[in-house]
Protein backbone atom coordinates (compact mmCIF):
# COMPACT_ATOMS: atom_id res chain seq x y z
CA UNK A 1 0.00 0.00 0.00
CA UNK A 2 2.67 2.77 1.01
CA UNK A 3 4.54 1.58 -2.28
CA UNK A 4 1.82 2.55 -4.75
CA UNK A 5 0.82 5.52 -2.53
CA UNK A 6 4.71 6.83 -3.27
CA UNK A 7 3.77 5.82 -7.14
CA UNK A 8 1.10 7.99 -7.42
CA UNK A 9 2.74 10.91 -5.47
CA UNK A 10 5.18 11.05 -7.89
CA UNK A 11 3.03 10.77 -10.61
CA UNK A 12 0.91 13.37 -9.35
CA UNK A 13 4.46 15.51 -8.89
CA UNK A 14 5.19 14.43 -12.37
CA UNK A 15 2.24 15.85 -13.93
CA UNK A 16 2.55 18.88 -11.80
CA UNK A 17 5.92 19.64 -12.98
CA UNK A 18 5.17 18.74 -16.86
CA UNK A 19 2.18 21.31 -16.77
CA UNK A 20 4.51 24.00 -15.00
CA UNK A 21 6.86 23.41 -17.57
CA UNK A 22 4.64 23.62 -20.30
CA UNK A 23 2.88 26.75 -19.00
CA UNK A 24 6.37 28.44 -18.71
CA UNK A 25 6.75 27.66 -22.43
CA UNK A 26 4.07 29.03 -23.70
CA UNK A 27 4.46 32.43 -21.45
CA UNK A 28 7.88 32.64 -23.09
CA UNK A 29 7.47 31.59 -26.30
CA UNK A 30 3.82 33.63 -27.56
CA UNK A 31 4.69 32.81 -31.35
CA UNK A 32 3.54 29.29 -30.62
CA UNK A 33 -0.35 31.22 -30.07
CA UNK A 34 -0.22 33.83 -33.22
CA UNK A 35 -0.09 33.30 -36.26
CA UNK A 36 1.75 36.09 -36.85
CA UNK A 37 4.92 38.27 -35.63
CA UNK A 38 6.12 41.66 -37.20
CA UNK A 39 9.26 42.93 -36.42
CA UNK A 40 10.06 46.64 -36.27
CA UNK A 41 12.82 48.27 -34.45
CA UNK A 42 13.20 47.09 -31.03
CA UNK A 43 10.18 45.29 -31.15
CA UNK A 44 8.55 41.66 -32.26
CA UNK A 45 5.38 42.08 -32.09
CA UNK A 46 2.83 39.55 -31.99
CA UNK A 47 -0.73 39.66 -33.75
CA UNK A 48 -3.38 37.29 -35.42
CA UNK A 49 -4.58 40.41 -37.62
CA UNK A 50 -3.77 43.37 -39.22
CA UNK A 51 -1.77 45.67 -36.77
CA UNK A 52 -3.27 49.13 -36.56
CA UNK A 53 -1.27 51.78 -37.90
CA UNK A 54 -2.24 54.32 -35.30
CA UNK A 55 -0.99 51.73 -32.65
CA UNK A 56 2.68 51.56 -34.79
CA UNK A 57 2.79 55.24 -34.14
CA UNK A 58 1.89 55.15 -30.36
CA UNK A 59 4.57 52.06 -30.31
CA UNK A 60 7.13 54.79 -31.54
CA UNK A 61 6.24 57.67 -29.71
CA UNK A 62 6.67 55.35 -26.32
CA UNK A 63 10.02 54.66 -27.71
CA UNK A 64 10.91 58.17 -28.11
CA UNK A 65 9.69 58.37 -24.45
CA UNK A 66 12.08 55.95 -22.72
CA UNK A 67 15.32 56.56 -24.77
CA UNK A 68 15.91 59.05 -22.10
CA UNK A 69 15.93 56.89 -19.26
CA UNK A 70 19.29 55.96 -18.30
CA UNK A 71 18.31 52.18 -18.42
CA UNK A 72 17.56 52.65 -22.02
CA UNK A 73 19.50 49.14 -24.19
CA UNK A 74 19.33 49.44 -27.53
CA UNK A 75 19.55 45.62 -27.86
CA UNK A 76 16.98 44.56 -26.00
CA UNK A 77 13.81 43.59 -27.86
CA UNK A 78 10.74 43.40 -26.56
CA UNK A 79 7.88 41.40 -27.55
CA UNK A 80 4.39 43.37 -27.88
CA UNK A 81 1.45 40.88 -27.93
CA UNK A 82 -2.14 41.83 -29.35
CA UNK A 83 -5.37 40.87 -27.94
CA UNK A 84 -7.34 40.00 -31.38
CA UNK A 85 -8.27 36.49 -30.78
CA UNK A 86 -4.68 34.50 -29.58
CA UNK A 87 -5.03 32.46 -26.14
CA UNK A 88 -1.63 34.14 -24.93
CA UNK A 89 -3.60 37.37 -23.17
CA UNK A 90 -6.53 35.10 -21.12
CA UNK A 91 -3.32 33.24 -20.30
CA UNK A 92 -1.37 35.88 -19.20
CA UNK A 93 -3.82 37.35 -17.52
CA UNK A 94 -4.78 33.65 -15.16
CA UNK A 95 -1.25 33.60 -14.54
CA UNK A 96 -0.87 36.90 -13.58
CA UNK A 97 -3.63 38.22 -12.55
CA UNK A 98 -5.91 41.64 -13.76
CA UNK A 99 -3.54 44.34 -14.79
CA UNK A 100 -3.66 47.07 -17.29
CA UNK A 101 -0.82 46.00 -19.48
CA UNK A 102 0.70 43.01 -17.77
CA UNK A 103 4.38 43.06 -17.95
CA UNK A 104 7.30 40.53 -17.41
CA UNK A 105 10.83 39.79 -18.56
CA UNK A 106 10.74 41.76 -21.92
CA UNK A 107 6.87 41.06 -22.89
CA UNK A 108 4.38 43.39 -22.71
CA UNK A 109 0.35 41.50 -23.42
CA UNK A 110 -2.68 43.66 -24.37
CA UNK A 111 -4.90 41.59 -22.02
CA UNK A 112 -7.89 44.67 -22.48
CA UNK A 113 -9.80 45.08 -25.04
CA UNK A 114 -10.99 48.81 -24.29
CA UNK A 115 -8.31 50.35 -26.32
CA UNK A 116 -8.23 53.33 -29.03
CA UNK A 117 -5.20 53.39 -30.31
CA UNK A 118 -6.19 56.58 -32.75
CA UNK A 119 -7.16 58.72 -29.78
CA UNK A 120 -4.39 57.50 -27.21
CA UNK A 121 -6.25 55.77 -24.66
CA UNK A 122 -6.74 52.49 -22.59
CA UNK A 123 -9.18 52.10 -20.51
CA UNK A 124 -8.85 50.02 -17.05
CA UNK A 125 -12.00 49.29 -14.90
CA UNK A 126 -14.00 52.49 -15.46
CA UNK A 127 -10.83 54.67 -15.58
CA UNK A 128 -9.04 56.03 -18.73
CA UNK A 129 -5.24 56.47 -19.24
CA UNK A 130 -3.28 57.58 -21.58
CA UNK A 131 -1.84 55.24 -23.98
CA UNK A 132 1.31 56.29 -24.89
CA UNK A 133 2.73 57.15 -21.68
CA UNK A 134 1.32 53.77 -20.22
CA UNK A 135 3.22 51.66 -22.89
CA UNK A 136 6.32 53.55 -22.11
CA UNK A 137 5.85 53.01 -18.53
CA UNK A 138 5.69 49.49 -19.07
CA UNK A 139 8.61 49.32 -20.80
CA UNK A 140 10.72 50.73 -18.31
CA UNK A 141 9.92 47.66 -16.44
CA UNK A 142 11.29 45.39 -19.19
CA UNK A 143 14.50 47.70 -18.78
CA UNK A 144 14.48 47.44 -15.06
CA UNK A 145 13.78 43.60 -15.31
CA UNK A 146 17.01 44.26 -18.22
CA UNK A 147 19.14 45.95 -15.55
CA UNK A 148 18.53 43.76 -12.22
CA UNK A 149 17.74 40.60 -13.60
CA UNK A 150 14.37 38.12 -11.79
CA UNK A 151 16.00 38.07 -7.97
CA UNK A 152 16.24 41.79 -7.56
CA UNK A 153 13.36 42.75 -9.71
CA UNK A 154 9.96 43.15 -8.14
CA UNK A 155 8.06 41.48 -7.31
CA UNK A 156 10.48 38.53 -6.23
CA UNK A 157 13.32 41.62 -5.04
CA UNK A 158 10.92 43.28 -3.44
CA UNK A 159 11.95 47.02 -3.91
CA UNK A 160 10.17 49.65 -2.88
CA UNK A 161 6.79 50.65 -4.76
CA UNK A 162 7.67 54.01 -4.67
CA UNK A 163 11.02 53.52 -6.37
CA UNK A 164 10.01 50.65 -8.56
CA UNK A 165 6.52 52.52 -10.03
CA UNK A 166 7.57 55.53 -9.94
CA UNK A 167 10.85 55.57 -11.82
CA UNK A 168 8.72 54.54 -14.89
CA UNK A 169 6.16 56.72 -14.16
CA UNK A 170 8.45 59.92 -14.11
CA UNK A 171 10.27 58.78 -17.59
CA UNK A 172 7.05 58.41 -18.89
CA UNK A 173 6.13 61.74 -17.73
CA UNK A 174 9.27 63.48 -17.93
CA UNK A 175 8.67 65.78 -20.89
CA UNK A 176 4.67 66.55 -20.62
CA UNK A 177 3.50 69.98 -19.67
CA UNK A 178 2.20 68.39 -16.01
CA UNK A 179 6.03 67.75 -15.52
CA UNK A 180 6.75 70.76 -13.04
CA UNK A 181 7.41 69.41 -10.10
CA UNK A 182 6.33 72.36 -7.44
CA UNK A 183 2.82 72.43 -9.64
CA UNK A 184 2.72 68.79 -9.54
CA UNK A 185 3.46 68.90 -5.51
CA UNK A 186 0.71 71.75 -4.93
CA UNK A 187 -2.26 69.29 -7.37
CA UNK A 188 -0.77 66.32 -4.61
CA UNK A 189 -1.36 68.16 -1.33
CA UNK A 190 -4.88 69.70 -2.67
CA UNK A 191 -5.51 65.75 -3.87
CA UNK A 192 -5.09 64.50 -0.54
CA UNK A 193 -6.99 66.67 1.44
CA UNK A 194 -10.36 66.23 -0.73
CA UNK A 195 -10.14 63.23 -2.80
CA UNK A 196 -9.75 59.73 -1.48
CA UNK A 197 -11.21 58.00 -4.59
CA UNK A 198 -7.38 56.83 -5.10
CA UNK A 199 -7.53 58.18 -8.93
CA UNK A 200 -7.02 61.76 -9.89
CA UNK A 201 -7.92 63.60 -13.24
CA UNK A 202 -4.92 65.33 -15.26
CA UNK A 203 -5.70 67.94 -17.49
CA UNK A 204 -5.86 66.02 -20.72
CA UNK A 205 -8.79 64.29 -19.32
CA UNK A 206 -7.19 60.72 -18.51
CA UNK A 207 -6.27 59.51 -15.36
CA UNK A 208 -3.86 58.22 -12.90
CA UNK A 209 -3.51 56.28 -9.51
CA UNK A 210 -2.80 59.19 -6.97
CA UNK A 211 0.20 57.10 -5.23
CA UNK A 212 1.73 56.56 -8.99
CA UNK A 213 1.32 60.64 -9.44
CA UNK A 214 3.45 60.85 -5.95
CA UNK A 215 5.43 58.45 -6.55
CA UNK A 216 6.98 59.96 -9.58
CA UNK A 217 7.22 63.35 -7.51
CA UNK A 218 9.46 61.40 -5.33
CA UNK A 219 11.21 59.81 -8.11
CA UNK A 220 11.60 63.65 -9.86
CA UNK A 221 12.66 65.14 -6.10
CA UNK A 222 15.56 62.51 -6.13
CA UNK A 223 16.78 62.39 -9.34
CA UNK A 224 16.64 66.30 -10.40
CA UNK A 225 16.76 67.60 -7.06
CA UNK A 226 19.50 65.54 -5.35
CA UNK A 227 20.94 65.10 -8.45
CA UNK A 228 21.17 60.90 -7.88
CA UNK A 229 20.70 58.49 -10.98
CA UNK A 230 18.07 55.44 -10.66
CA UNK A 231 21.04 53.28 -9.67
CA UNK A 232 22.36 55.58 -6.62
CA UNK A 233 18.13 55.28 -5.67
CA UNK A 234 17.51 51.70 -5.22
CA UNK A 235 20.80 51.73 -3.22
CA UNK A 236 20.14 54.42 -0.99
CA UNK A 237 17.90 53.29 2.16
CA UNK A 238 16.12 56.64 2.78
CA UNK A 239 13.00 55.36 3.48
CA UNK A 240 9.72 56.90 1.28
CA UNK A 241 8.35 59.66 4.05
CA UNK A 242 11.48 60.78 4.99
CA UNK A 243 12.07 61.49 1.21
CA UNK A 244 8.49 62.90 0.69
CA UNK A 245 9.15 65.37 4.17
CA UNK A 246 12.70 66.28 2.37
CA UNK A 247 10.64 67.22 -1.01
CA UNK A 248 8.08 69.20 1.24
CA UNK A 249 10.59 70.93 2.66
CA UNK A 250 12.03 72.02 -0.87
CA UNK A 251 9.03 72.98 -1.63
CA UNK A 252 8.39 75.41 1.10
CA UNK A 253 11.02 76.88 0.68
CA UNK A 254 9.96 77.82 -3.36
CA UNK A 255 8.70 80.88 -4.44
CA UNK A 256 4.99 80.21 -3.71
CA UNK A 257 5.79 77.03 -2.51
CA UNK A 258 3.34 76.25 0.93
CA UNK A 259 2.61 72.68 2.59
Amino acid sequence: MKKQFKKWIFRIMFTALFFLALLIFFMLNPVVLYAHKTSTGNYSIYHNKALDKDFLQRLEESNAIIRSSELYDKELTMDICMKDGSAYPALIEMVLGKDLLPTFYNKVVFTNSEVNFESDYIKFDAHTLKLTEMLAHVQVHCLEFKKYGLWKSNPIGKQPAWKWEGYPEYIARRNLPDKDMQSGIKTLLQTEQVNDTGWMLLPDSTEIMTSYFKYRLLNQYCLEIKKMNFVELIKDTTGEETIRQQMLNWYSNQPGGSK
